[in-house]
């Protein structure tokens, strides 16, 4: 069961993401269904599974990067791992809603 400060932690950990952008795309990686996968354990460890639109994206070193500075600077977070994965692939199916609206898909 999640302490309340797990839950207020992974709440922030999900508002930093949404100010996470891939240059190329004006849709934050957390609407666009790049990340797979939030954890926090008791301690304040995060552990984030995510992906990226191609394993040949430019943004492949920055994006990963950008998400481990804004997770990590989080009060409370002690400990971050990015685990950047291509299983299951990215697919357009996975952006939400709004993502798909903004970006003219609806």
């Amino acid at each position: 069961m999640e302490s309340i400060n797990q839950t207020i932690i992974e709440a922030q950990v999900i508002e930093a993401l949404r100010t996470c952008f891939d240059p190329e795309i004006p849709v934050n990686i957390y609407e666009m269904g790049l990340i797979y996968e939030v954890k926090v354990d008791e301690a304040g460890a995060v552990a984030i599974q995510m992906t990226l639109t191609s394993p040949s994206c430019p943004a492949a070193q920055s994006i990963p990067a950008e998400v481990e500075q804004k997770v990590r600077a989080i009060d409370g977070v002690t400990a971050v791992q990015i685990d950047l994965v291509w299983e299951p692939p990215w697919e357009q199916n996975k952006m939400s809603e709004a993502a798909r609206l903004q970006l003219g898909m609806l």
